[in-house]
């Protein structure tokens, strides 16, 4: 069992870095007059596409009403656009229209002071990192903390430890070729969730398995 104390600090390092990444969110909205929380509505639609209401206030973490707020100015802002769900006509869809494409390339979604960070770690590192972000997002999903992610240790695709190669030991369905715990996705948009029972026991498999690759061999 870990130090209390210990596992503290490593939540105050998350915060941290939670703060660096808000801020730089703030600073970078108010340039294009918007809010953070607008932003954050802009890059869902643009990394997963149309969305209703509900999902993007989930995935943003805000009330559902604070969201329609937010998508409010942003169609009077002209940057996305309502229409009917094709799986649910009583619901509504909201899309990015070409507006909120500019907006969104000209926002930058990750610090590059924060890139050239993770960038200076060795591989050796980024694999710790992998596994570790990968475990911890997988428990904040699983109590319902945070929305599930599309993440390569929930997804159908995701056969872990496979192959004999150290720095490939994976394998990804989708586009038949094996890879590496440094390359593990948590966020891919070819992303389609396993049944439980599949989840469970490659999750299991991945988390028996210490990993040898990228220099820890």
């Amino acid at each position: 069992m870990q130090d209390t104390g210990d596992i503290e600090q490593v939540a105050a390092g998350f915060f941290q870095v939670g703060l660096y990444l808000r801020s730089k969110q703030w600073r970078s909205a108010e340039k294009s007059g918007l809010t953070s929380t607008q932003v954050s509505i802009l890059g869902f639609l643009k990394r997963r596409g149309p969305n209703r209401v509900m999902a993007l206030a989930r995935l943003v973490g805000i009330t559902e009403a604070t969201a329609s707020r937010a998508i409010s100015t942003l169609q009077r802002k002209g940057l996305v656009e309502k229409s009917a769900d094709p799986d649910d006509g009583r619901a509504t869809r909201i899309s990015l229209r070409t507006a909120g494409v500019r907006a969104m390339s000209r926002q930058s979604e990750f610090p590059q002071t924060l890139l050239a960070a993770l960038a200076g770690l060795d591989p050796a590192e980024s694999t710790v990192l992998h596994r570790v972000l990968s475990k911890v997002i997988l428990h904040l999903q699983e109590t319902g903390a945070i929305e599930p992610q599309r993440m390569c240790c929930t997804c159908r695709f995701f056969q872990p430890y496979v192959h004999t190669d150290a720095f490939r030991p994976h394998h990804c369905e989708f586009v038949d070729a094996p890879f590496g715990t440094v390359s593990l996705r948590l966020d891919c948009g070819d992303h389609i969730q396993a049944d439980e029972a599949v989840r469970t026991q490659r999750w299991r498999r991945f988390l028996a398995v210490k990993p040898l690759e990228q220099g820890n061999s």
